[in-house]
C-alpha cells in the first residue's frame, strides 16, 4: 500500500503541494523559534564568557532577596581589593565599578539601541578581559574609550571630541581608544572610564557589588577560593569560583529567554493549528473525489486498514516534506531577523544554529500534525462500503449537521458562560475563565460553522445575487450546497481573523485606557523625561533654577526589600518603591485613594497599591519594613491607592526613600513641572526645552504628548503581535486557494456542462471569484465577532493592569471586511484561471 499511496501523491500532485506549503509555514515558525533562541542564548553566553573572565569573585555574603534575574546581595568595600591581591596565589584583584552613562554620537544625539543598556565602567590597565584595538587607555576625566560595536554605532572614531552625561552632568570628552571585549555585546552601549573618574561617580562611598580575582599561574579556581575564604570570614563577603558565577549568569539568561521562546511558540502553535485545517480539508476533499479509486482497491482485496494506512502514508509524506522545507524556511526567517536586529544595533553572534534537537522536533511536529489532520478523512474512506463509494455522489445527511448543531451550541454556551463568569468575578478567577471562555467559544463556533454557513451565506450573497446575474446565484448555490466544505475552508481564516479582531480591540482599548489614565491623574503642566529612564541630577538643578517654573516634583524610584507584618526579613520581597514629595498630590498628580489618606506620607507613612494590598493582605495601619543599602525603616501603611498613573506597588515620600536607598541607587524617572504665577505655558516649554537640549536624551512633554508616548509604546508591542498573526492569515489564504482548486477539480464535469451550454470563461472565473469572496467574508465576519466578543471582556478582567476602557474600532473592523474581499479575490486568481482553461469536451467526459 505504500507504493499505492506514493502513486496517489504523484497523480494528484497539485492538491498536495498546497498542503505541504501549509505545513512548511507552520514548521518554519517552530524551527525559527528554536534557532533564534539558540542564537540569542549563544550571544549572551558569549557576553558572559568575555565579560566574566575572573577565576574567582568576591561578593556580599548576605542575600537580601532572590529574583528571576539573580540574587540581590550587600555591597562590599572596594578597598578590599588590595588586601585580596596580596594573598598568595592571587595575581590580580579588580573592583567592579560601573553605572549609567549617556554617550552622544557623531550626529549629536544619544547613542541607544533597542532595549540594551548604556553604561560606563572603570577600565584598569591590568584588566585581562579587554583588548585595546586602537589608541590608548583613558587617563583623565575628559577621556573615554569605547567598545568596538559602540564605536561603530556611534559614528565616532578614535580622536573625536564628543560629550557624555555622567553623574548628572554634561562633560566634554575625547575618544582615545577602541576596545574589544572579544564577543558581540548585543547592542549594549559600553563606555570605558579611567578608574579614578569611575570611582568618583559610581562608587563615591567606596562600596562595590563585586571584586574580580585572577589566579596566579598554576592555581586552580577551587584552590583560589579556599585561599580567599580565611580573609573574608570576618566580614560580610564571600568568595565563589568563576565557573559558578558564569553558570549562574547563564541560568539567569536562559530563564529570561524562556519567555521569548514561549511567546514565539504560541504563535507557532496557532500557525500549525490553522495549517491543520487546510490539511484536513485537503484530505477530506481528496477522499471524496477518490471514492471510486478506493472502491476499486477494496474490490481487488484491500482491507479497510490498508486503505486507511495508504492515506496516512500520504499525510506522512506531506508532513515530512513540509517539515523539511519548513526547517529551511525557518533558518531563512532567522537570517532575516538577524539582519533586522543588526539594523537596530543588536548584533547576534555566531552562525545560525541548527541543532539535531530542532530538526527532530520540527519533523515530528509537522508529521504528527499532518497525520492527525488526515486521520478522520482516512477513517471515513476506510469504512465506506465499496458499493456506496462507487456512486457518483456521496451525500452527507442532515442528521450529521443536526448533531454538529447540538454539539456546537453546547460548546458555545459553555464558552459564553465562562466569559460571563469572568465578567461577574474578575478579581478571583477572571483570567482563567476568560481563557476557558475564549477557547470554548472558538471551538464551539468551528463545530457550529457549517450550520452558521447554511443560514448566513444566503444573506451575505444577496449583493452578488442582485448585482451580478446569474453568476451571483450560481456562486451562492455552490457555497451553500456543501456547507461543511465552505465552513472548513473559512475555518482557518476564522481563527486568524478572531485573533486579529481581538488584537484590534485590545490595541484601541489600551490606547484609550492609557489616555484616560493620564487625563485622570495628570495635573502638571509639563514633565521632563529621559530616553534612558534616568533624568540627570544636573538637569534637575537646571530646571529648578528657571524663573518660569513654579514647582518641580521629582518622581524617583529604587529597589527595596519589603516585608509585611509578621514576615521575617529573610522572606522580604524585592519591590520597586517610588517617591514623590507629599505636596505633589493635588499639585502635579491626582491619585484615587480607597482607604486612608495621602497626607500621611508627610509623616513617614506608606501608600500601597490596591492590588498589592489585596495580594499581600495589607490594610491601613499595618507595619511594613523597607530595607536596602542605606538602611531599614518600618512604617505604617497610611493609604491604599488605586491608580495606573504610577505603576509601582509602593509610594513613599522622598525623605523616606532617602533613608532606605542610597542616592547612587536612586533614579529620577521624571520631573513634574508647573508654571510660575504669571508665566505662560509657551514660555515655560521654551525654557524647559532649552535646558533639556544639552542633555541630549531629555524630552519635554505635556499631558497630550505623554499620553501619546505611552500609547506608542503599547502600539510598538502590538505591531509585533500583528506581524505574527499575519502568518496565520497567509496560511488561511493558502487554505482558500487550496479548497477552491480542489473544488474546481471536484466539479470538473459540472464546469464542462456549464461551458457547453454557453457559460463564458470570464463568467466561470467570476463564479469562482464570488465563491472565494463569500468564503473569505464569512470567515472574517464570524472570526471578528468571536474575537470582539472575547476582547470585550478584557477591560473588566484586566482593569487592575490599566486596561480600563473598552473601545471597539469600527472603522478598523470595517476595513478588515474590505480586506477579506480582497483576500477572496487574490485567493481565487489561480483556481479561477484553472477552471476557465479546462477543455470543454475533456471536462464533460470527466468522471
Amino acid at each position: 500500500m505504500g507504493r499505492v499511496a506514493l502513486r496517489g501523491i504523484r497523480a494528484h500532485l497539485v492538491r498536495f503541494i498546497l498542503s505541504v506549503l501549509a505545513v512548511t509555514l507552520g514548521v518554519a515558525f517552530v524551527a525559527g523559534t528554536f534557532s533564534l533562541r539558540t542564537m540569542m542564548s549563544s550571544t549572551f553566553s558569549g557576553i558572559v564568557d568575555s565579560s566574566m573572565t575572573g577565576d574567582a569573585y568576591v561578593r556580599g555574603s548576605e542575600l537580601s532577596a532572590a529574583s528571576d534575574v539573580g540574587d540581590t546581595r550587600n555591597l562590599i568595600p572596594a578597598s578590599l581589593a588590595p588586601t585580596l591581591a596580596d594573598i598568595d596565589g592571587v595575581d590580580l584583584a579588580l573592583p567592579e565599578i560601573s553605572g549609567a552613562i549617556v554617550l552622544v554620537g557623531s550626529d549629536g544625539t544619544a547613542v541607544t539601541s533597542t532595549q540594551a543598556p548604556s553604561f560606563g565602567t572603570a577600565l584598569d590597565p591590568d584588566d585581562p578581559s579587554v583588548t585595546v584595538v586602537a589608541g590608548r587607555l583613558p587617563r583623565s576625566a575628559d577621556e573615554i574609550a569605547l567598545e568596538s560595536e559602540t564605536l561603530a554605532s556611534s559614528g565616532l572614531a578614535v580622536g573625536d571630541l564628543t560629550q557624555v552625561v555622567l553623574g548628572g552632568e554634561v562633560r566634554d570628552v575625547t575618544v582615545v581608544a577602541d576596545v574589544s571585549m572579544g564577543a558581540p555585546m548585543a547592542g549594549a552601549t559600553i563606555v570605558f572610564l579611567d578608574v579614578p573618574t569611575a570611582t568618583a561617580v559610581f562608587a563615591a562611598d567606596g562600596q562595590v557589588p563585586m571584586i574580580s580575582v585572577y589566579a596566579a599561574p598554576g592555581v586552580s579556581e577551587t584552590s583560589l577560593v579556599d585561599r580567599l575564604a580565611p580573609v573574608l570570614s570576618a566580614g560580610s563577603a564571600e568568595a565563589v569560583s568563576g565557573d559558578y558565577m558564569r553558570d549562574q549568569a547563564r541560568t539567569d539568561i536562559e530563564s529570561m529567554l524562556g519567555f521569548v521562546q514561549t511567546f514565539m511558540l504560541v504563535f507557532a502553535g496557532i500557525s500549525l493549528f490553522v495549517g491543520a485545517f487546510i490539511i484536513s480539508n485537503t484530505f477530506s476533499m481528496s477522499v471524496r473525489q477518490r471514492m471510486r479509486e478506493f472502491a476499486l482497491l477494496r474490490a481487488v482485496g484491500a482491507s479497510p486498514s490498508q486503505v486507511f494506512a495508504s492515506i496516512l502514508i500520504q499525510a506522512a509524506v506531506v508532513g515530512l516534506l513540509g517539515s523539511a522545507l519548513g526547517i529551511a524556511a525557518g533558518l531563512g526567517l532567522v537570517s532575516l531577523l538577524r539582519i533586522a536586529f543588526e539594523q537596530m544595533g543588536m548584533d547576534l553572534s555566531g552562525s545560525i544554529p541548527l541543532s539535531a534537537g530542532t530538526v527532530v522536533i520540527s519533523l515530528v511536529i509537522g508529521t504528527v500534525v499532518s497525520i492527525v489532520a488526515a486521520a478522520l478523512p482516512a477513517r471515513r474512506a476506510a469504512l465506506t462500503a465499496p458499493v456506496e463509494a462507487m456512486r457518483d455522489d456521496v451525500a452527507t445527511t442532515d442528521k450529521s449537521l443536526r448533531v454538529r448543531a447540538i454539539a456546537g451550541t453546547v460548546i458555545v454556551a459553555a464558552g459564553a458562560a465562562a466569559l460571563l463568569a469572568a465578567l461577574v468575578r474578575p478579581e478571583t478567577d477572571g483570567a482563567t475563565m476568560l481563557g476557558l471562555g475564549a477557547g470554548g467559544l472558538v471551538v464551539g463556533v468551528l463545530v457550529l460553522a457549517p450550520v452558521i454557513a447554511r443560514h448566513t451565506l444566503g444573506v451575505l450573497a444577496a449583493v452578488f445575487v442582485a448585482a451580478v446575474r446569474p453568476l451571483g446565484r450560481l456562486a451562492r448555490g455552490n457555497v451553500i450546497r456543501n456547507p461543511r466544505r465552505t465552513a472548513n475552508t473559512a475555518g482557518a481564516l476564522m481563527i486568524g481573523m478572531a485573533l486579529v479582531g481581538a488584537a484590534s480591540v485590545l490595541a484601541a482599548s489600551a490606547t484609550a485606557s492609557t489616555r484616560a489614565i493620564v487625563e485622570d491623574g495628570w495635573i502638571s503642566d509639563f514633565s521632563v523625561q529621559s530616553a534612558t529612564q534616568a533624568v540627570p541630577s544636573g538637569a534637575v538643578a537646571d530646571v529648578r533654577g528657571l524663573a518660569t517654573v513654579g514647582s518641580v516634583d521629582e518622581a524617583s524610584y529604587g529597589s527595596a526589600h519589603v516585608s509585611g507584618p509578621g514576615e521575617a526579613t529573610t522572606a522580604a520581597e524585592s519591590m520597586i518603591v517610588v517617591s514623590l514629595p507629599p505636596e505633589a498630590f493635588g499639585r502635579t498628580v491626582d491619585i484615587d485613594v480607597t482607604d486612608g489618606s495621602l497626607a500621611t506620607l508627610a509623616d513617614g507613612e506608606l501608600a500601597v497599591q490596591k492590588a498589592t494590598a489585596e495580594d499581600l493582605g495589607w490594610q491601613v495601619g499595618d507595619q511594613v519594613t523597607l530595607a536596602a543599602e542605606a538602611g531599614s525603616v518600618t512604617a505604617p501603611v497610611g493609604a491604599i491607592i488605586d491608580t495606573q498613573m504610577i505603576s509601582a506597588p509602593i509610594i513613599v515620600s522622598d525623605a523616606l526613600l532617602a533613608q532606605v536607598i542610597r542616592p547612587a541607587d536612586t533614579t529620577v524617572e521624571m520631573l513634574l513641572v508647573t508654571a510660575a504665577p504669571g508665566a505662560g505655558l509657551g514660555a515655560l516649554r521654551a525654557d524647559l526645552v532649552e535646558v533639556a537640549a544639552p542633555y541630549v536624551v531629555l524630552s519635554v512633554l505635556d499631558a497630550e504628548d505623554f499620553a501619546a508616548e505611552l500609547a506608542n509604546q503599547v502600539n510598538q508591542i502590538l505591531v509585533i503581535l500583528y506581524a505574527l498573526l499575519g502568518l496565520s492569515i497567509v496560511i488561511a489564504i493558502l487554505g482558500i486557494v487550496n479548497t477552491l482548486a480542489l473544488s474546481v477539480i471536484e466539479r470538473t464535469r459540472e464546469i464542462g456542462l456549464m461551458r457547453a451550454v454557453g457559460l463564458g470563461r470570464l463568467q466561470l472565473a467570476g463564479i469562482v471569484t464570488i465563491e472565494s469572496v463569500l468564503t473569505a467574508v464569512f470567515g472574517t465576519v464570524v472570526g471578528v465577532v468571536v474575537g470582539v466578543s472575547v476582547a470585550a471582556v478584557m477591560p473588566t478582567v484586566f482593569a487592575d493592569s490599566g486596561l480600563t476602557t473598552l473601545v471597539i474600532p469600527w472603522a478598523q473592523l470595517t476595513a478588515m471586511l474590505a480586506l477579506a474581499a480582497v483576500v477572496g479575490v487574490l485567493a481565487a486568481l489561480w483556481p479561477a484561471l484553472r477552471a476557465a482553461r479546462l477543455p470543454v469536451l475533456d471536462a464533460v467526459a470527466s468522471d
